[in-house]
Formats: structure tokens, C-alpha cells, sequence
């Protein structure tokens, strides 16, 4: 049994895969300083890059945990980013909680599993 990690630090890894199955670590915006919506369209394009680079995409995503920072004022807000985002009738098994950020600027942090592809 091969794990294969990568974006390696003391703390986690950004992208773990084995048997088949890509383990993503949570994502976070590139600017912190953004309202809810680019947080999550930004978050988004950060596990679209890593899903890439581990040879899968947002249509094999398994499941996904969304935090945010205020759920009551930023739930529908980032559904609409997020409903825009998953491509039809590949949604995952999802929850979405409100958590204390590790930034008190971070909005949203997004932390998916995907399968890969079959080849």
C-alpha cells in the first residue's frame, strides 16, 4: 500500500492520496480581506488546483466540509459560489458548520475528499 503526500509541512499535508482516493487539506483564501463570496470563489479555485495536480476534479468529489465563520449571514452567500461550482449531479456528501477561524479574517475554509478517475 503506496500513501502518497505532498505540499508537505510539520503540521499536514496539502494533498494525500491513497487507494484511489485524493485527501485534501483544508483550503482558505488567498486574500483574507475579501467578503464571503470571493473568500469562497478563491478557496474554491485553490482545491480546483490541487484536485488537478493530484489528477482528479470537482466531479469526482466525495464529500466536502465547509466552515464559516458566521453561518448565519454567509451560508446563502456561499451556496451561491458553491452551487455555481459543482458541476450537476456530482454534488458531494456535505456538512457546513460555523467554526472559529485560525484567522479572525478568514471566512470560509473548505476541506474535500475526491476519488480519482478510473483509468
Amino acid at each position: 500500500m503506496t500513501i502518497s503526500r505532498s505540499h508537505i509541512s510539520a503540521r499536514a499535508s496539502g494533498i494525500v492520496v491513497n487507494h484511489g482516493t485524493v485527501y485534501l487539506s483544508g483550503q482558505v483564501a488567498e486574500d483574507p480581506a475579501a467578503d464571503v463570496q470571493e473568500q469562497t470563489r478563491s478557496t474554491l479555485q485553490r482545491v480546483d488546483a490541487l484536485l488537478t495536480e493530484a489528477g482528479t476534479d470537482s466531479s469526482h468529489l466525495l464529500s466536502a466540509t465547509i466552515y464559516l465563520r458566521d453561518i448565519d449571514n454567509h451560508f446563502a452567500l456561499m451556496n451561491e459560489v458553491w452551487n455555481d461550482w459543482v458541476p450537476q449531479g456530482h454534488a458531494p456528501a456535505r456538512a457546513c458548520v460555523e467554526a472559529h477561524m485560525a484567522r479572525s479574517a478568514l471566512l470560509v475554509e473548505i476541506c474535500v475528499t475526491a476519488a480519482l478517475p478510473e483509468s
